[in-house]
């Protein structure tokens, strides 16, 4: 095994957002410096977020307070909740009936292609305002997308030619619910249709995962990681924590006690953390 490090930020609206904030954060105040010491970071959606407010190297503590308290959170636009069942109902229909993950991936990408949504400027708009500085970050940073058109994997880094806001907005476009971003004559959408982690990106000998939603990929992910010689460690929300979600990791309103429940567990693991990752 070797010591290069990887961290992994999954997706998870939001909510995710702010746990994922949270958990740094609380990593951080018991002495786990996380954010800052990894040889590769891999972001998708909510994770790229996250990856894009590291980048600008404010303080975590900053980061976290960003998310737990209302007063400073950026301004977001607040889907139909109606439409998130839906989204949620098809989605777990196509889960039921499509066997080949590609195909599936391309069901999806149709649905994102055809959706009425707001526009792009006005989610873009969004996303510049979430993210401090709108520069790549010295360290590697990988970001998840989809190729809406093909269905294939894009993966964004800084010598792709694409701005981190593009890239972010990218990876963040959760199909159904905000449009596909257009880079450079195609559309991409949210990196979760690849997967929701995307574990199995990441190159280090020592792998910290931080995945807010559930992924039946991510086991297998992990023990692949793990047959090759790594040490992984995969977070997911505690009890605590999956309550703050709620049932509607989009909308606006969790973000503080999903932060406030991200801090408490960071907090709690943090020597677990310590075990894999080192102080």
């Amino acid at each position: 095994m070797t010591d290069r490090k990887s961290l992994v930020l999954g997706g998870g609206g939001l909510a995710g957002i702010a746990w994922l904030t949270g958990l740094l954060a609380g990593f951080e105040a018991e002495g786990v410096a996380v954010a800052g010491t990894a040889d590769q970071v891999v972001g998708t959606s909510a994770g790229s977020t996250v990856a894009g407010q590291l980048a600008s190297g404010l303080p975590l503590t900053e980061l976290y307070h960003r998310q737990s308290e209302p007063t400073l959170q950026n301004a977001e636009l607040t889907p139909d909740p109606a439409t998130v069942a839906t989204l949620t109902a098809v989605w777990g229909k196509l889960v039921e009936e499509t066997v080949d993950p590609v195909e599936l991936r391309r069901s999806v990408c149709e649905m994102a292609l055809a959706a009425e949504t707001v526009s792009e400027p006005a989610r873009r708009e969004v996303i510049e305002g979430r993210l401090p500085r709108h520069d790549w970050p010295a360290w590697p940073l990988t970001l998840v997308a989809v190729d809406a058109g093909t269905a294939e994997e894009v993966l964004i880094d800084r010598e792709s030619g694409v701005g981190l806001v593009d890239a972010v907005a990218a990876s963040c476009a959760v199909p159904g619910i905000w449009p596909p971003v257009s880079v450079d004559g195609s559309r991409y959408v949210d990196g979760g249709v690849r997967s929701s982690a995307n574990a199995d990106l990441a190159e280090g000998g020592r792998v910290l995962v931080l995945a807010p939603l559930p992924d039946e990929a991510l086991t297998a992910q992990v023990a692949a990681l793990e047959a090759r010689g790594a040490a992984v460690l995969a977070v997911t929300p505690d009890e605590a924590s999956a309550a703050a979600f709620g049932v509607n990791p989009l909308d606006p309103a969790v973000r503080t006690p999903a932060a406030e429940a991200g801090l408490a567990q960071g907090r709690r693991i943090a020597a677990q953390v310590a075990e894999v990752w080192g102080r």
